[in-house]
């Protein structure tokens, strides 16, 4: 197929297109590189994606209407993968202009765009952030998600949302995918583990907020990609058990859906932070700090929509997913 991503140069991005690449589909990576963190960690993800046979790349921003149509117009793709946003919880009560443009005004432009010319399916990144002051566990998609406790979760719910008004009226095939703590091999460097990493080679203390009782539902890059490119093939349609007196969110009479996409297995920071110990042979300097605004106690994807409908099962434990991501350090900074 011929397949349209957005966020090519971001962490899971990177890597959705070289699958989708080994297993022959054409992609057009389209991305702004912003300097939302270090640029030339983006720049080697693409370097690894070009000259690849059946991969070109354009450069431009999601809010660029006029960017984004031409390489719609230029690609044709049949389906779209929307990676792009600004990300980050924190970032977001710094410059929450930055996501009212990427992830509200620029998704209208991938919704127009994939309206006009005829996308047969629109999967795009939601977020598990989008479960706010939700506390019941494990989230599951079918619960109310009213809360959000940060701009960037409100954005996402927005998206969600916009999502299902374009299926609804377009008939345009729409899945949302609310990513769980994503980590691995390329990952980001606002993440917790690139920077605990980063400390702890570095002799520095590592800060965790709510006194590291943190419990997040890691999930691991390959099972991600796996669950994404499932998705992608599996083009919703309307829901027959769908009962508008009695209305399951994730679910419609439009060619809509959302699910969860993790691990299904929480973590305790503190448990994952001794595995990254084990694993860089050097033990944590730990500053304990509250609850930081914007955060979450915990997370917990319940999956069970995803299994059903797609196949999805998460394979990686933490133990080899983090090891992993060590020795891609080391490499990558040569420490």
């Amino acid at each position: 197929m011929k397949i349209l991503v957005t966020g090519a140069a971001g962490f899971i991005g990177a890597r959705l297109s070289q699958r989708l690449l080994e297993r022959g589909d054409t992609v057009l990576g389209y991305d702004n590189l912003n300097d939302y963190y270090d640029p030339s960690l983006k720049e080697a993800r693409l370097h690894r994606l070009q000259g690849q046979p059946g991969f070109a790349m354009v450069r431009g921003g999601l809010e660029d209407r006029a960017a984004l149509e031409a390489a719609f117009d230029g690609f044709a793709p049949q389906r779209v993968v929307n990676l792009a946003a600004q990300a980050g919880v924190r970032y977001s009560l710094q410059n929450p202009h930055a996501y009212i443009q990427s992830n509200i005004v620029g998704f209208m432009n991938v919704l127009e765009a994939c309206r006009h010319r005829g996308v047969e399916h629109l999967v795009y990144a939601s977020s598990s952030s989008v479960y706010g002051g939700n506390r019941k566990l494990p989230f599951a998609v079918e619960d109310s998600v009213d809360h959000p406790l940060s701009l960037y979760a409100a954005s996402k719910k927005a998206n969600e949302l916009m999502a299902h008004t374009y299926s609804h009226l377009y008939r345009l095939p729409t899945t949302g995918l609310r990513f769980f703590t994503v980590y691995g091999p390329w990952g980001r460097p606002d993440m917790a583990l690139f920077q605990f990493t980063q400390r702890i080679l570095a002799g520095e203390p590592i800060e965790l907020f709510n006194n590291g009782q943190h419990t997040r539902d890691f999930t691991y890059i390959d099972d991600i990609v796996e669950g994404v490119i499932r998705t992608l093939d599996h083009v919703p349609g309307p829901d027959p058990n769908y009962d508008p007196r009695a209305p399951n969110p994730a679910t419609s009479d439009a060619p809509y859906r959302v699910y969860n996409i993790g691990n299904n297995a929480p973590v305790q920071l503190l448990d994952y932070i001794e595995v990254l110990e084990d694993a860089l042979g050097r033990k944590a300097q730990r500053r304990l700090l509250p609850l930081q605004p914007g955060d979450v106690p915990d997370t917990f994807a319940d999956v069970s929509a995803l299994q059903r409908d797609v196949g999805y099962a998460p394979s990686t434990p933490i133990q080899t997913g983090i090891v992993r991501f060590v020795q891609w350090y080391r490499t990558y900074y040569k420490v």
